[in-house]
């Protein structure tokens, strides 16, 4: 088997190194995916912003008062 420690380090040195490395890789994966999130949100505001103000005042396309949950009859015996 070929030696792999080119550094001439120790083992636990090593081991310190590798952990730190996946650390910092798992971190820079969370930058990456809160980065892209932050993205979506700004360009759904952008749009938003970008919309004329009429758009703002028209009524909501659901009528919300004629819905209501009704619960099921339950006979207790």
């Amino acid at each position: 088997m070929k030696n792999e420690n080119i550094l001439d380090v120790s083992e636990k040195s090593r081991l310190t190194a590798d952990v730190t490395l996946l650390m910092l890789k798992g971190a820079g994966y969370a930058a990456v995916f809160l980065l892209a999130v932050w993205f979506l949100i700004a360009v759904m505001a952008w749009i938003g912003r970008a919309l004329p103000e009429e758009s703002r005042d028209t009524p909501d396309p659901i009528n919300r008062s004629s819905l209501t949950i009704e619960a099921p009859l339950v006979q207790l015996t």
